[in-house]
């Protein structure tokens, strides 16, 4: 959540099926987008026709995935009960797979006297523990009735996408439910979670936050056990809005891949002037989370999809196009990837704004799957 002061294992029969599977999927998305490739009219027409055939042709071929979101405004932040809005939306856009954020600190976040979101109070002892298992039985019961699996393996997004099936990855954005005790960590995967994103808006023992008064100077020793065990129980494990301190601190301690799920580049030309700077990450910063093998993903507070694009490119240029992501944090603040349905023309402004179908796929999908395969397994 930022609203700051605000793979594709495609070979042989199984590419053919899984590729003739989303093409199916996908067939009423390009009705959706004006016909599909055999659109007449204007060289215009013509061209944003190709180009929408060749985005659909990246999405039957790659597993794509927002590394960070909510879920939209019917999502796992809003107080609506679990519905098929978010399974509808992945389906209408080609998006495969949706890390799907609880937010422990959710009902302490407010914003103070000068329009800064951050915590408010202290929570009482258990509080956040209790809120956190309460959406966790929201997510259980919306995989259970409104049109989404849940993806516990790598194989199991394989699966999905080759089925044309939505799924989410249950993803929680800060541990400040855990308290010291390590055994929470444990019972969030035995409740099918698969990526954890160590810090959020409120303080805990596992070290700084970019936002927030510095009180560790990095990552402290608790926070240390705790980047283990991810590794050891089988966790995506997301230095986002951690300071660059304790990222710093946490490459060290790392042996697998770490994932930085949702910023943008310090200064980004792309994005303009934004309250958001506080959460935009330096050129070091970013090449520190890539030296691990990992990734960085970029959000969607862009004015549009074209400036997105400028947005991937600007962490491209620091850190290559291996280790670029798509973390949009839908739905905090009006962004350009608001609805589900515009997955499809993001990726076709990839390809518009100059990536190959094979650079877009790893951006759009790819290179989380190397980080999910290495992390969860």
């Amino acid at each position: 959540m930022d609203c700051c002061s605000i793979e594709c294992g495609c070979h042989g029969h199984s590419f053919t099926r899984r590729r003739w599977m989303w093409g199916a999927a996908l067939t009423s998305v390009a009705a959706m987008l004006g016909g599909g490739v055999g659109l007449r009219g204007s060289t215009a027409a013509a061209q944003v026709a190709e180009n929408t055939s060749a985005a659909l042709d990246v999405l039957r071929k790659s597993i794509s995935v927002d590394v960070h979101t909510h879920g939209g405004t019917t999502g796992i932040t809003s107080q609506a009960p679990p519905s098929a809005d978010l399974a509808m939306g992945m389906k209408a856009g080609g998006l495969a797979i949706a890390c799907l954020a609880d937010v422990p600190d959710g009902p302490l976040l407010g914003r103070d006297a000068a329009g800064v979101l951050r915590a408010l109070r202290t929570p009482a002892s258990g509080e956040l523990n209790k809120y956190h298992l309460g959406r966790l039985d929201w997510v259980d019961e919306m995989v259970a009735h409104h049109g989404l699996t849940r993806a516990l393996t790598a194989a199991d997004l394989e699966s999905a996408h080759a089925a044309g099936q939505p799924a989410i990855v249950s993803d929680i954005e800060g541990l400040d439910f855990l308290e010291g005790k390590l055994e929470r960590l444990e019972q969030a995967h035995q409740r099918g979670v698969r990526h954890v994103q160590l810090v959020h808006y409120t303080p805990n023992d596992i070290g700084d936050f970019q936002t927030g008064i510095v009180t560790h100077h990095g990552l402290t020793s608790f926070g240390a056990e705790v980047i283990q065990a991810c590794h050891r129980l089988g966790f995506v494990c997301d230095v986002a809005h951690a300071s660059e301190e304790m990222v710093k601190a946490a490459v060290k301690v790392a042996t697998k891949p770490l994932l930085l799920s949702h910023t943008a580049l310090s200064g980004s030309p792309a994005m303009g002037p934004t309250p958001l700077v506080p959460r935009q990450i330096s050129r070091d910063h970013a090449k520190m989370v890539a030296s691990t093998g990992g990734a960085i993903g970029i959000w969607h507070f862009f004015p549009n999809l074209d400036k997105y694009v400028d947005g991937l490119k600007e962490m491209v240029d620091v850190v290559g196009v291996d280790h670029v992501c798509i973390g949009t944090d839908q739905q905090v603040a009006p962004g350009s990837v608001q609805d589900y349905s515009k997955w499809v023309h993001l990726v076709s402004a990839m390809l518009r704004g100059g990536f190959t179908p094979e650079d877009a796929g790893k951006i759009s999908g790819g290179n989380y799957m190397r980080i999910f395969r290495a992390a969860v397994g």
